[in-house]
């Protein structure tokens, strides 16, 4: 086995379809915070440590360290119960790193560095070993694998119809940008996390300093009935509650890098938590080029 999340006994992750237009992408969380790059979890059964001698990771050659190989023969071979406690191969597990694969070279991923221990089957893990599994930490790892829909904002006029001076109305299509959740479980601790991220607003780029935003701050929050922004009612003039205006064509610089980024608000609930838990907020947004044509005024 190696120490990525493919082991026999391992963390396992289910997702909601966040694609529904056929393509999906990764949160960025806000702020300084990631989920972990490494935590310990059941690894090997009893027989399989023995079969394998933990991985290898038991070295028990004098000639390299002869502290050291006497202190792995106590504690692996040793035991009262046998050689890597084979005595009691349904009553427990050992324990070992697991490394997010996307990760390995992350110096975050490094810290996981204790040796295997084992827990029997209904114990806690040893408390002075942080990112031991929890709940949790399983709904940290979930978050990772939240997949959001890569849908463009709806604009109107469309992208390509885009006039200086002209107001245009942005909103996100609900069947689209809908809430999305990922699972995590430990089957052999019995253990789960569900995280969800529900779309809470967005955030307007309009790709150049050329260009006005509704409101100023660029920023449409969820309305009361749970829409982005809004499309725009026929005969509707005057400034849009979301959207953009733009002040200059894109002829010369070719067409402007809109985007309309996503915040989703992330909460988890799973074993012992019932009631929804926030982690950090993310964000996600799929840029679209809009093209803004000049109307040529005839003098006569």
């Amino acid at each position: 086995m190696d120490d990525t999340v493919s082991a026999s006994v391992d963390v396992k992750v289910s997702t909601t379809d966040g694609g529904d237009d056929g393509g999906s992408g990764r949160l960025t969380p806000i702020g300084d915070w990631s989920p972990p790059a490494c935590w310990y979890a059941p690894k090997w059964t009893a027989q399989e440590a023995a079969q394998s001698r933990l991985d290898g990771l038991v070295d028990l050659s004098p000639q390299h360290d002869a502290g050291n190989a006497e202190s792995m023969k106590d504690k692996y071979i040793n035991g009262e119960h046998g050689a890597f406690n084979v005595d009691k191969n349904d009553e427990g597990y050992w324990w070992g790193a697991y490394k997010d694969p996307d990760r390995l070279g992350d110096s975050a991923a490094m810290q996981c560095n204790e040796m295997p221990f084992w827990v029997d089957t209904g114990d806690e893990p040893p408390t002075d070993i942080e990112n031991t599994i929890t709940p949790e930490i399983l709904a940290q790892l979930a978050y990772k694998e939240i997949r959001i829909p890569e849908g463009t904002a709806t604009l109107q006029p469309a992208d390509d119809r885009q006039v200086v001076n002209l107001p245009t109305w942005v909103s996100l299509d609900q069947a689209t940008f809908h809430p999305v959740s990922a699972t995590a479980s430990v089957e052999v601790l019995g253990i789960t996390a569900t995280t969800t991220a529900r779309p809470t607003g967005i955030h307007i780029d309009p790709g150049t300093d050329d260009a006005l935003t509704y409101p100023e701050s660029g920023e449409c929050p969820l309305g009361d009935d749970g829409t982005i922004g809004q499309k725009r009612p026929t005969g509707a003039e005057g400034p849009p509650p979301c959207g953009v205006q733009y002040l200059r064509s894109s002829e010369a610089t070719g067409p402007y890098p809109f985007q309309a980024t996503v915040t989703w608000q992330v909460s988890w609930t799973g074993t012992n938590n019932p009631q929804p838990a926030d982690l950090p907020p993310g964000t996600f947004g799929t840029p679209q080029e809009v093209t803004v044509n000049e109307i040529q005024s005839v003098v006569r």
